[in-house]
């Protein structure tokens, strides 16, 4: 499962942000997944909750938005979404020769940090928000 190696690195690209802010915990951790990036957000949320633990961001909420897919059409300019499995093929013109313009997306956009250290508490259930 690679969604632990995602969370693994999501948890070390936050701590390595915190720590010159002198930052003493995190309360949550927003992230952008693509819909054709191959990350299962449930998946995900499950190994945040394993990776934060004994960090900084031990009791953090993970929050994922997903985002589609969209391609556009070289030849002919048409831009659509492209779904999953992804349909790259063109349905005015049927050219092959598309661009993927989103949907591989796998980004922190958000951290709220913490005031003052956090004591373990129970774990907040993971949220996703749908665009």
């Amino acid at each position: 499962m690679h969604e632990m190696s995602v969370a693994l690195s999501v948890v070390d690209q936050v701590e390595q942000a915190a720590r010159p802010q002198g930052v003493h915990g995190v309360r949550r951790v927003a992230v952008e997944i693509g819909e054709l990036a191959g990350v299962v957000p449930d998946a995900l949320a499950f190994c945040f909750e394993l990776a934060c633990a004994g960090t900084r961001l031990e009791g953090a909420e993970l929050v994922t938005r997903s985002v589609p897919g969209r391609a556009r059409c070289a030849p002919c300019g048409r831009g659509w979404d492209t779904g999953m499995p992804p349909d790259m093929i063109c349905a005015v013109c049927r050219a092959g020769a598309t661009e993927l313009l989103a949907g591989r997306e796998l980004r922190i956009t958000e951290v709220h940090w913490s005031a003052a250290p956090t004591a373990p508490g129970p774990a907040p259930v993971p949220q996703s928000e749908e665009s």
